[in-house]
């Protein structure tokens, strides 16, 4: 299953979290903060922290450690 990351294709299997999937593929930043730009990623990994909110397919603030992957889904970080 394939799905991108800032454009980059990234490779994952069935029923894995978004989250899961770019940690496999070494994929540590996932946005940075608004006012700092301090680098955010997994951190809980069980949706209670929002450290890894991303944009999934167009709609924001999703949590990365939550949505599964889906074949061709389109992930962007918070970047500034």
């Amino acid at each position: 299953m394939i799905f991108f990351f800032e454009n980059n294709e990234i490779h994952a299997i069935a029923g894995q979290t978004v989250g899961s999937a770019l940690l496999e593929n070494n994929v540590r930043v996932l946005r940075r903060t608004r006012f700092e730009g301090a680098p955010r990623g997994m951190f809980c990994g069980i949706g209670v922290c929002f450290d890894c909110v991303v944009t999934i397919n167009g709609v924001a603030n999703q949590r990365a450690c939550l949505v599964e992957v889906e074949e061709g889904m389109r992930v962007e970080g918070f970047q500034r």
